[in-house]
């Protein structure tokens, strides 16, 4: 018995490295191939704000790279998720992989949604507010590097946040939760999404609300979503 953990042991590392080998294998060719086209690239992502510029020689060179990489990842992504799965897809039970291949879809839906709805809601409309306090005297002057974190922080952190609703269904799935006990605390809710929005957001009052709104419906969403999946557990219990 001891012989066949072991060896079931070894097995496991085998898989896990063969997961992790192949995860950045992917990454690395999706961001060479991205590498190809990053300065169109950077020319689309800098629509909102026109022209950028770079005040060191190597910040151009950097914010390719960083475009390369993030971009790559975004790529990439679906396949590392399937080689995580893949890994823990071993020590599941049959209902577990049930949950799993319903909620991982999904979330990388809501993960695709958070990167688009950052890009193309909040980001321009951020920038146009902020880009509101220039005058003659004040003149913006925005640097690739400063901009492509500004961008990409907003993007992810909106990615992020849409996992709420699957969060709050899995939770309740569970048994952590209830459609009541989220009904109950939504008070306490929405001031953590503000702090939230205050944490992972640039120090401003429109971009921290811009955040919370949307965190705040998606809150509403889970609610709903959770109330389903309540009444579905209870039936199947009844049964």
């Amino acid at each position: 018995m001891e012989i066949d953990n072991k060896v079931t042991l070894v097995q496991h590392l085998d898989e896990l490295r063969g997961c992790i080998l192949k995860s950045v294998v992917c990454f690395v060719l999706c961001s060479i191939v991205v590498s190809t086209s990053a300065q169109s690239i950077i020319a689309f992502f800098a629509i909102p704000v026109g022209k950028l510029i770079f005040i060191t020689p190597q910040e151009a060179f950097v914010a390719n790279v960083k475009i390369a990489l993030f971009i790559g990842f975004f790529i990439s992504t679906p396949f590392i998720l399937y080689q995580i799965w893949k890994f823990i897809s071993l020590g599941l039970l049959p209902k577990e992989k049930r949950y799993v291949y319903i909620f991982c879809p999904i979330s990388l839906i809501f993960f695709i949604l958070g990167v688009l709805f950052g890009y193309f809601v909040i980001v321009p409309i951020s920038m146009n507010f902020l880009l509101g306090f220039s005058t003659d005297i004040i003149i913006p002057m925005i640097t690739v590097d400063k901009y492509l974190s500004f961008l990409f922080t907003l993007s992810f952190s909106f990615a992020l946040v849409f996992q709420l609703p699957i969060v709050l269904i899995y939770l309740t799935k569970i048994g952590i939760i209830t459609p009541n006990q989220l009904r109950k605390r939504r008070r306490e809710a929405i001031v953590v999404i503000f702090v939230v929005a205050a944490i992972v957001t640039p120090p401003d009052m429109v971009t921290q609300i811009l955040m919370a709104i949307p965190l705040i419906f998606l809150y509403e969403i889970g609610i709903i979503f959770s109330k389903l999946a309540y009444k579905k557990k209870k039936l199947i219990k009844r049964f």
